[in-house]
């Protein structure tokens, strides 16, 4: 997350930029236009949740899904709507996924065949991905342990959910696709 200085009271997360002032989100992905209604209103939802919760520093911990409260009741959504898209997209291509975070401010690890962390508000959100093989390709999202003080564990399957769609997009603007 950042400010943005060019005049206006700005938030910049996942390649969207956030007008507080007048609730205008814009897409950076896609050449700044106004995004669409239904995303900049889970965006809203997302910020008016994050506003209220009590700043906690990173434990250094990272954890599953499955780890946070309640979270083993939604896995196997999370896994289909979060994790098995990268795996599929990026499977044949796992330094696509570091291309791909670039432009959503994620930087490189060294986990499994290519890692990020992207960082969203003060969570980070590591995709972790083995590459198509012998097996077919795999992956996994952690958190520090601290995500759940800031969000819910509903809030951050969304966020995730979020979070793997811009990763699509992201990709796919760097291709010149139509996602």
């Amino acid at each position: 997350m950042r400010l943005v200085h060019s005049g206006c009271n700005c938030l910049e997360l996942l390649g969207y930029t956030v007008d507080l002032d007048s609730g205008e989100v814009h897409d950076r992905l896609k050449k700044g236009r106004l995004c669409s209604e239904r995303e900049a209103e889970i965006l809203r939802v997302l910020l008016a949740h994050y506003a209220v919760a009590e700043p906690t520093e990173r434990t250094g911990k990272l954890v599953k899904f499955r780890d946070l409260p309640g979270g083993y009741a939604y896995e196997k959504a999370f896994t289909e709507r979060v994790i098995q898209p990268i795996a599929t997209v990026f499977g044949d291509k796992p330094e696509a996924l570091v291309e791909a975070a670039k432009l959503l401010n994620g930087v490189p690890l060294t986990y499994g065949d290519s890692s990020v962390e992207v960082p969203v508000l003060e969570i980070s959100i590591v995709y972790i991905l083995w590459k198509t093989d012998e097996f077919p390709a795999s992956a996994t999202v952690l958190f520090d342990e601290s995500a759940s003080h800031y969000l819910s564990t509903e809030d951050l399957a969304v966020l995730c959910e979020m979070t793997t769609i811009r990763l699509e997009q992201s990709w796919s603007s760097r291709l010149n696709i139509n996602p």
